[in-house]
Order: structure tokens, then sequence, then C-alpha cells
């Protein structure tokens, strides 16, 4: 499947939950800001996958990412869904605008809502919606010292040496 093809409108997105769920899969959502992508985003997205059948992606756009780093995004929210999209554990990549992905969430309605293990479930947006239905909310374990903002720290430190 080309790459652009993975990434969809909300209502692609609602034609798309509807077929999975007809076979029989289990949905997983995770979401963020994904700005440069590094192994500790690999594995974390890989993790996701595998606590069901298909991975939805919520991406920030770039003015949701910009309200919440200043600074960023590095790259630009088109840019950032093709690379998400290309990674084979990765089915669909859905920007989102709203100040937390909370409505995606509910159109979703994901079997398993998963953020990384820096999070408590207590502080992961939608947790409770979620567990109304009957839905989990995980954790997975992080890649210890990935992060976009260590990595841009770190060239920013070589640019001033």
């Amino acid at each position: 499947m080309p790459t652009q093809d993975k990434i969809l409108t909300r209502q692609q997105l609602t034609t798309a939950l509807t077929d999975w769920r007809r076979q029989g899969r289990r949905v997983v959502f995770t979401n963020g800001c994904f700005d440069l992508l590094h192994l500790g985003h690999v594995d974390y997205l890989e993790k996701a996958r595998d606590l069901g059948d298909v991975l939805v992606l919520g991406l920030n756009t770039d003015a949701s990412v910009s309200r919440l780093k200043p600074g960023r995004p590095l790259q630009d929210e088109v840019s950032r869904a093709r690379v998400l999209a290309s990674l084979l554990f990765v089915d669909a990549v859905v920007l989102f605008d709203e100040p937390t992905p909370r409505e995606l969430i509910e159109l979703v309605r994901p079997e398993v809502l998963v953020k990384g293990d820096d999070y408590a479930i207590s502080g992961i947006v939608g947790h409770e919606f979620v567990l109304s239905y009957g839905g989990q909310v995980l954790t997975v374990p992080l890649v210890p010292g990935y992060s976009t903002t260590r990595i841009v720290e770190r060239i920013v430190r070589g640019l001033q040496a």
C-alpha cells in the first residue's frame, strides 16, 4: 500500500474502522508529535501495534505541536505523517488539531489506548472514556535515553562547539 494511502481523514478512518471491526480486528490507538523519528519512537510504536491487530496513530498538526512545544515542529505535518505511514506496523495516521486527542479517541473507540510508561494511566487523555466501555488503557516501556528534545539539544551543542 502506498504510504500516502495510510494517511486518512476522519471520514476515511470511520470507513476503515468499520471494515477492520467487521473482520474482527482489535484496534489500538496512540498519539503524539513524532517530530524526529528515532529508535525510541520505532520501538514504542512496534510495541503498541503488538497489543492488537491495527494501529491507528493520532498525529498532532503543526499548529498543535507549536502550542505544546515552542520552536517546534522541526518537520511539517505532511513530512511527519508520511514518515510514520511508511512504518509497516502503523496502519493509519490521522491528524488532529485539538488541544488533546480526546475527540479522535472517541471517534476511534479503540479496544486498546496506549502511551509510553512515562505516563500514569490516570494521566492519559481519554482513559476514562476507553475504560467506560471495557477497553484497555496500557503503557509500554520506553527505550531509555531517546527523545526528540535530547537529539535537538545534542545537535545544538555540536553546532556551538
